[in-house]
């Protein structure tokens, strides 16, 4: 298997303690630079208002099999949690297309720290991505209700 990085994410988070807990907690504009072998596949994008980001969190811990959730000390499995600590530390995150300009896009809602490896963007479609009866029992139902009110990652 092999990833091929499509640019680089600059952001105002340096380390973990930094970044917001998730992404669409943070009104903070992040640039996904794309490098100029990818920048065809920008067309049209100024069409989507929001897009998937995909990108590897290179400062993760790979070996993190548990950890805790901001709602709970108890652990769980990372599989089962938004942990940026996992075995292959792909992120995730909804953004919101602010602009584009030239070969980079201005987003909001994104938590990679500055440097992360962009793998990839997706035009986010509600009808498909969204699934507004999925339940998780880790995550209450609102992004604002925390058990501690942390702010950053776990």
């Amino acid at each position: 298997m092999q990833l091929t990085p499509i640019g680089v994410i600059h952001s105002p988070y340096e380390q973990h303690g930094d970044a917001p807990r998730q992404g669409r907690l943070s009104d903070d504009e992040i640039t996904l630079e794309i490098y100029p072998q990818f920048t065809a596949a920008l067309k049209d994008i100024v069409r989507c208002s929001h897009l998937i980001v995909l990108y590897w969190g290179d400062r993760a811990n790979r070996e993190t099999l548990q950890s805790r959730t901001p709602f709970s000390d108890v652990p769980v499995g990372v599989f089962s949690s938004r942990s940026p600590n996992r075995p292959n530390p792909i992120a995730f995150c909804v953004a919101d297309l602010i602009r584009q300009e030239d070969n980079r896009l201005i987003v909001r809602g994104v938590d990679a720290l500055d440097g992360s490896p962009l793998l990839d963007i997706k035009a986010y479609a509600p009808a498909i991505d969204s699934v507004p009866e999925a339940r998780n029992g880790h995550i209450p139902h609102s992004l604002n209700e925390t058990s501690k009110g942390q702010k950053t990652n776990a």
